[in-house]
């Protein structure tokens, strides 16, 4: 919690710089995830449907929100992609600090992300990708912020916005409903629904996302796209499970998550903890069932679970929330794991590991009797 000293910053800037930088060297686009969506936006301005493309997983509105991509030439988008995606992580991270009252000059501020870039490879393969996940992680801790000061209908706007983007944040909808917040979640609900459905409208193929790509989700049938899945049901039938086996116990364990959350949210302590562990429990459980579940989802919820470390009773301090992560450490081999297609294994160890341990350690706070009164001054010591 002291200030950071200037060469932490200087560490910062160069960790973050030089991942920003690899992805600028390495690709030719900015990213292979976002140039699926801005070439998706160019089928569409030549007449076509973006829907053509079956890895084209996203809503319509978000072919409008590519399109002024279309009109960069492909070296701007070189630089400028890695530097806005870096920017989306660097933005949630000062919200999910500023949701704990951390200050922003702290040496954790400094740390984290240096942390993350450096030791958590699914940031990097996230700022590799350019894949729009990047702007559920930001919007995530940006609408817990606000929902922690009692705006939730701007909470609710932040998280519809993103999902208009990218729906990687509809789970989050369920934490609307444990707060009974109605309007918010009408507001969450309409707004990208109205984005899409007029978007779709302009569309030479305006119903593609349903009769194309959400079937295509459900079969999640796509042999290549299969071996970089961290969900159970695309992990487990590799281990030679029968599918239907496997899908049923990650709707389980799915829907074990989601009570967690609940009972969570219901005898928890009122706070940044309980938002924080409440969306997180939601958004890994629901990782473990979707398709597709990739490794760099977990960016979306560890900078928040990450952030509340300084806070007594937080996940973060739980030794099995950093053995979790212990897979995910750069330039690390395991054995029989060496080969990308194999990574996916390691991916849903630390997938399923991470909500065991935030749904365990939530349902741990449910006995407990609330450590400070209600005008108490949060705890913040290490």
């Amino acid at each position: 919690m002291r200030p950071a000293s200037w060469p932490l910053w200087v560490v910062l800037a160069a960790v973050l710089g030089a991942t920003a930088a690899r992805t600028a060297r390495l690709t030719s686009d900015g990213g292979m995830d976002n140039a699926i969506v801005v070439r998706a936006a160019r089928t569409w301005l030549a007449g076509g449907s973006p829907y053509d493309d079956p890895h084209f997983l996203y809503l319509p509105s978000a072919v409008l929100a590519a399109a002024p991509q279309t009109l960069l030439s492909p070296l701007v988008l070189r630089v400028l992609v890695p530097l806005v995606v870096t920017g989306c992580l660097g933005l949630g991270w000062i919200c999910a600090l500023r949701l704990y009252g951390v200050p922003l000059r702290s040496r954790l501020a400094a740390l984290g992300p240096a942390a993350l870039a450096a030791g958590f490879a699914p940031f990097g393969h996230l700022v590799l990708l350019a894949n729009w996940t990047a702007t559920a992680a930001l919007a995530l801790p940006l609408a817990l912020l606000l929902a922690s000061r009692g705006r939730w209908v701007a909470a609710a706007v932040v998280v519809g916005a993103a999902i208009a983007l990218k729906p990687l944040l509809a789970p989050l909808a369920l934490l609307f409903v444990f707060a009974r917040r109605w309007r918010a979640l009408a507001v969450l609900v309409a707004l990208p629904a109205l984005a899409s459905a007029g978007a779709a409208l302009l569309l030479p193929d305006p119903a593609g996302f349903l009769t194309r790509t959400l079937p295509f989700l459900l079969r999640g049938d796509d042999g290549f796209v299969r071996l970089y899945e961290a969900s159970p049901a695309a992990v487990l039938p590799r281990l030679g499970m029968p599918a239907a086996v496997a899908g049923a116990t990650a709707l389980l364990g799915a829907g074990a998550g989601v009570l967690c959350a609940y009972r969570r949210w219901r005898r928890g302590e009122p706070g940044p903890l309980s938002l924080a562990e409440t969306a997180a429990t939601l958004m890994l459980s629901a990782f473990l069932v979707s398709r597709p579940s990739y490794d760099h989802y977990l960016v979306v919820v560890l900078p928040v679970l990450l952030a509340g470390l300084p806070r007594a009773g937080s996940v973060a301090r739980s030794p099995w929330f950093w053995l979790a992560l212990v897979p995910q450490l750069p330039g690390l081999s395991w054995p029989y794991l060496e080969t990308v297609q194999r990574r996916a294994f390691k991916d849903a160890f630390t997938l399923c590991v991470l909500a065991v341990t935030v749904a365990v350690h939530g349902r741990s706070r449910w006995t407990q009797a609330p450590v400070r009164s209600a005008g108490a001054a949060p705890a913040v010591t290490f």
